[in-house]
């Protein structure tokens, strides 16, 4: 979503989409001044048994803001993006991040899937990314959209 959208994340969706009401009372727990961190969203979709996309709609029309990707990409401060480009990326890891390209990028789910296959961590994966220069894009809660 663009700056300029910023605060207006409902829009994404079309006039009427519903929310369940359970979906919103367990945002309503995790949330603190208007923002909920990408761990306490997926932990949320965990909980219910839902996709994280479900859990990002329900974001959007309730206008929360999600904080602290764990791919490091946004929702920080100052900053907003924490993660730095690897130094390095072993021959393992950018061929695992090849293999699960769709195009000329990789989705957010894709990058805890390779991290989880090398268990290494999810930042490092979107590192190795920053420095093969490969967009990660879908966001599983759909930010970006």
């Amino acid at each position: 979503m663009t700056h300029q959208n910023e605060g207006h994340y409902a829009a994404k969706h079309p006039p009427g989409t519903a929310l369940d009401p359970k979906i919103c009372e367990a945002l309503e727990k995790k949330q603190a001044n208007g923002k909920i961190t990408c761990a306490a969203a997926h932990s949320v979709a965990d909980d219910l048994g839902l996709s994280p996309a479900e859990i990002g709609v329900a974001l959007d029309l309730l206008e929360i803001r999600i904080h602290r990707c764990q791919l490091g990409l946004y929702g920080y401060s100052p900053e907003k993006k924490i993660v730095k480009p690897a130094g390095d990326v072993s021959p393992a890891l950018k061929d695992a991040i090849e293999q699960a390209m769709a195009g000329d990028r990789i989705s957010c789910l894709s990058c805890w899937r390779v991290a989880k296959n090398l268990n290494i961590g999810k930042m490092d994966v979107s590192a190795a990314c920053e420095c093969l220069n490969i967009k990660i894009s879908p966001c599983q809660l759909g930010a970006f959209r």
